[in-house]
């Protein structure tokens, strides 16, 4: 739901959030399909500041001490369902459905590896409490698109995760476009880090969606400036994507503390690419090619894995 360079716009974010009333009864049912167990075994990393559901830490499931923490994020969720896309027979696809998917089939996977994993959630509603002044008539205003995104950071923060891990999907007028891109911060002090994780991400996600038999293009890894919100001049005047940039006097004081790397593996108003994201052969590609990245990127930089 980014905006393509030299492809279009994404979609308007209040155009997206139209949509919100009319699909959150269909959002309520995103889990169904995969993670039920691994939920019914989470805990609330920090209760109190969260959304019921939200920041949940799952431990490993391999015997021994944890090889470290990924932290996830399902974007997207609660009044925002991201954008919206038409698989091939006609079914409409939100993207805030598909990314809790992909979610959850990563929790399992890095369980099985021995990593403890925290996702920033686990239902189909917003990561943050609101407060007064983040909704209006149900849907998200400015701030509210905010203190949903930052709470994501806060999320990860609190769980002390060794890397970070964004899944979205992208989205474009042109209903032609198709690809898989991810990005990294290169404002952070750690951005050869977040280099090398989002080389990694975006190499086994497409790797394991050509052995689904999907050859979805490379549109290679990018620095995100460019990518963030524009809910707000101030999100533009930022021009960051807030679960990996820096802080901001007057604007952002907690961004991630650790190595960053967000991917968008499909274009969800892409039919064909629609009907794969929507499909389960898609969505566990896409979740074994992030749990592969981030145990390989952890057992080089941070232990075994």
């Amino acid at each position: 739901m980014r905006r393509v360079r030299g492809r279009g716009l994404r979609a308007g974010h209040g155009a997206r959030l139209a949509l919100a009333v009319a699909v959150a009864g269909g959002l309520l049912g995103a889990a169904s399909r995969s993670g039920a167990d691994a939920v019914a075994r989470s805990r609330p990393v920090a209760a109190a500041r969260f959304a019921a559901g939200s920041c949940v830490s799952f431990a490993p499931s391999a015997p021994g001490r944890p090889h470290g923490t990924v932290f996830i994020d399902a974007g997207h969720g609660g009044p925002d369902p991201g954008a919206v896309g038409v698989t091939l027979a006609g079914k409409p696809v939100h993207e805030a459905d598909e990314t809790l998917r992909v979610a959850l089939d990563t929790v399992p996977l890095l369980r099985a590896k021995g990593y403890r994993v925290v996702l920033s959630r686990t239902t189909a509603g917003a990561v943050a409490r609101p407060v007064p002044g983040d909704l209006s008539g149900g849907l998200f205003t400015g701030q509210g698109v905010h203190n949903d995104l930052i709470a994501r950071d806060l999320c990860a923060n609190r769980a002390r995760a060794s890397i970070l891990i964004g899944v979205y999907f992208n989205a474009s007028a042109d209903t032609a476009a198709g690809g898989s891109l991810t990005l990294y911060d290169a404002d952070r002090p750690f951005w050869r880090s977040s280099v090398a994780l989002a080389q990694l991400v975006q190499r086994d996600v497409l790797e394991r969606l050509a052995g689904a038999g999907a050859a979805i293009p490379d549109d290679g890894v990018h620095n995100d400036v460019g990518y963030g919100s524009a809910v707000t001049n101030a999100d533009r005047a930022y021009g960051h994507l807030l679960i990996l940039g820096p802080a901001k006097h007057g604007y952002f004081s907690s961004p991630s503390q650790m190595p960053g790397a967000l991917i968008e593996p499909l274009f969800i108003t892409n039919p064909t690419e629609a009907s794969l994201a929507d499909s389960r052969r898609g969505e566990q590609a896409i979740a074994g090619g992030i749990a592969r990245a981030a145990a390989q990127y952890l057992s080089t930089h941070h232990g075994p894995g």
